[in-house]
């Protein structure tokens, strides 16, 4: 059963965004899954390497798609509402992001 998460802000996507997100995600999750039979099937370790770095560079970009998305709907709306406390939430974001 999988747990799911569930905090205090919630964000509804439109389809097209949705779409995009669950596809980037799916690939990734058939990746991953791939990166576990090559160690099961015992393969070299610098081919598993090379699969994981692919890996990691489709979440870079799923966050590159997911924070780009964040900054001109969520973030745009709440500055607009005079809610400036929006942008030290962003930076401490974009902080985390680049660690």
């Amino acid at each position: 059963m999988t747990k799911e998460i569930d905090c205090c802000r919630h964000k509804h996507r439109d389809e097209a965004e949705y779409d995009a997100l669950i596809r980037r995600l799916n690939r990734i999750e058939g990746q991953v899954r791939g990166v576990k039979g090559m160690v099961e099937k015992e393969a070299y370790c610098t081919d598993i390497l090379t699969q994981v770095s692919a890996i990691q560079s489709a979440l870079n970009a799923f966050s590159r798609e997911l924070l780009a998305n964040h900054i001109r709907t969520c973030v745009v709306a709440d500055i607009q509402n005079g809610q400036t406390e929006v942008v030290d939430d962003l930076l401490n974001t974009i902080q985390k992001l680049m660690k």
